[in-house]
């Protein structure tokens, strides 16, 4: 496998911590990080993104092999790790860091969310509209050391204030 070949995809649902969970054992994904973007702060950290005030979005950045596994296929794991129609929250996690948003680095990856997300409010309920986010990848800022793998580094697989989906205080 070249590097040449690698992609990268980045989504933001909820606490980084379970979203980077759902995606690092998916086939054909190489490397996730965890981290911010999407906001108007150099260099954010965790305290400073968890005010708010920046405007960043705690995001995993997916590297993968599209011969092994499709964009497509990354955005199904992304709807199944969070509930979409939540507006700046997952779960007890409050605030627009928490925020549903897939950051598009390609023109096809914007038409694939697009139409990920039209199909996915077609088969919602119409009273809970989907508000997930697609915006142009924006710079991405790794989040500290201590972040990353997190859950595996604790030998979990989720979070343990839930049984799937997002985490929370991460």
């Amino acid at each position: 496998m070249s590097e040449q070949n690698l992609e990268r995809a980045t989504f933001g649902a909820g606490c980084f911590w379970g979203v980077e969970a759902a995606f690092a054992t998916v086939p054909g994904v190489v490397d996730t990080r965890v981290g911010y973007s999407g906001g108007s702060t150099e260099h954010p950290t965790y305290e400073h993104v968890c005010t708010g005030v920046t405007g960043h979005a705690e995001v995993v950045e997916v590297t993968f092999d599209p011969a092994e596994v499709s964009y497509d296929a990354l955005l199904e794991v992304f709807w199944q790790c969070h509930d979409p129609t939540q507006l700046n929250r997952q779960g007890p996690d409050v605030g627009t860091q928490y925020r549903s948003v897939i950051f598009y680095h390609s023109e096809a990856q914007h038409q694939s969310a697009g139409a990920a997300r039209q199909h996915k409010q077609s088969s919602a309920r119409p009273e809970r509209p989907i508000v997930t986010q697609i915006e142009p990848a924006a710079t991405f800022w790794p989040a500290e050391e201590y972040h990353q793998r997190y859950l595996f580094k604790r030998g979990m697989g989720t979070c343990p204030s839930r049984s799937g989906g997002s985490a929370s205080t991460g």
